[in-house]
């Protein structure tokens, strides 16, 4: 009966229908991911309204993501962040870190904005995400981005300072940068409380294997026995000599069972195995590269500023907005005023205590040695 009005209605035809829905749905997924790559590439980020609708997709990119081989999804991202000569800028986040209500991310990547010279090296720049949470955050806002877990371990929260937590997170990212060294890749470290002022790399020491900012800085680069250095920034060349470096420094934690990288640094910096491999071992003056410890007081020559000796995320966020204010005023002087004026920070404020028990401690170092 019915094939009198529908004719062409037949068992093929019924056959048909699940051929036709798959093929549709696999032309929408592919539209979907060409979609999705097109706005990567182009730099491109959609508003969050629009972004909430394609959480699911996220969420199962992210999963992959975090499950794919570490090296080969690594290489890829190196290798398309790289300057021409395999140089790539790194740091890492955390949930914590990225939290949008009260984010060190947005202060961080806002520098690079207001810093001068300084807004195209986000080309360059990888964003190591140390969880889930901090991975999709990253892929709302910027272009290279890399999932980054340790098996059992959860580096979602604020990891307070020498906490078990925090010890473990210095260092799996001292394990993570020698395998970078070991890809063929320049690195310049920066922790994300690092505000980037101006162009840091002609500052650099041209021959120098490792070269890291300072706590404090002595007045000579050379000079390991004063120099304090800080881990939070540091540019490495890939080479024999820094891979058997970050291999020693990394074991050494073993030695000093209950010390945080930096401070491992501080001691194996006069072991003779550095001077046995040949290292050129450099430490970068806090007049380009200060921070709270030891500001740069010449903002004419100031390259980057540090939120170190600071305990606590509020007093960081709060102390790097005034800093990064203080620049948007002295960039909108005249050129004549610039020059002249021996501008000064208004930061550390919420971190002040923590600098002053720094200071009183750098000193009674000195006294004693």
């Amino acid at each position: 009966m019915l094939r009198r009005y529908f004719p062409e209605f037949t068992s093929s035809t019924v056959l048909h229908r699940p051929r036709t829905a798959a093929f549709f749905f696999l032309t929408f997924i592919f539209s979907y991911l060409l979609l999705n790559t097109t706005f990567d590439s182009c730099q491109i980020r959609l508003p969050d309204y629009l972004v909430s609708s394609t959480d699911i997709f996220s969420s199962a990119i992210s999963l992959h993501s975090l499950s794919d081989s570490a090296d080969t999804s690594l290489e890829t991202v190196l290798k398309e962040a790289s300057m021409h000569d395999k140089t790539v800028i790194l740091t890492t986040l955390n949930e914590a870190w990225a939290d949008p209500n009260n984010s060190i991310l947005d202060l961080f990547l806002v520098s690079f904005r207001f810093g001068y010279q300084t807004s195209r090296l986000l080309n360059h720049l990888v964003i190591i995400a140390l969880d889930q949470k901090a991975f999709v955050r990253c892929k709302r806002v910027h272009t290279h981005c890399f999932a980054l877990t340790t098996e059992g371990v959860d580096f979602s929260q604020e990891a307070y300072f020498m906490t078990p937590d925090y010890l473990k997170m210095m260092w799996r990212r001292i394990d993570f940068l020698r395998s970078v060294l070991e890809m063929g890749y320049n690195f310049l470290f920066t922790d994300a409380d690092v505000m980037w002022l101006r162009n840091p790399f002609p500052h650099f020491y041209p021959d120098a294997d490792f070269q890291i900012a300072c706590d404090h800085y002595s007045g000579n680069s050379t000079d390991i026995a004063t120099n304090l250095a800080n881990g939070g920034f540091s540019f490495v060349r890939s080479n024999i000599r820094s891979i058997e470096f970050y291999k020693y420094w990394y074991s050494s934690r073993a030695t000093y069972p209950d010390l945080h990288d930096q401070d491992v640094l501080n001691h194996i910096k006069f072991d003779s195995i550095l001077t046995d491999i040949h290292l050129k071992l450099r430490f970068l003056d806090t007049t380009y590269f200060g921070g709270f410890c030891e500001p740069s007081k010449d903002l004419n020559k100031v390259c980057t500023m540090h939120a170190n000796c600071c305990v606590g995320l509020d007093n960081k966020v709060h102390d790097l907005r005034i800093m990064l204010q203080d620049w948007k005023n002295f960039m909108a002087l005249p050129p004549s005023m610039k020059s002249s004026l021996r501008s000064t920070w208004r930061a550390p404020k919420n971190c002040s205590l923590a600098l002053r028990r720094h200071l009183d401690l750098s000193r009674d170092r000195r006294n004693n040695g």
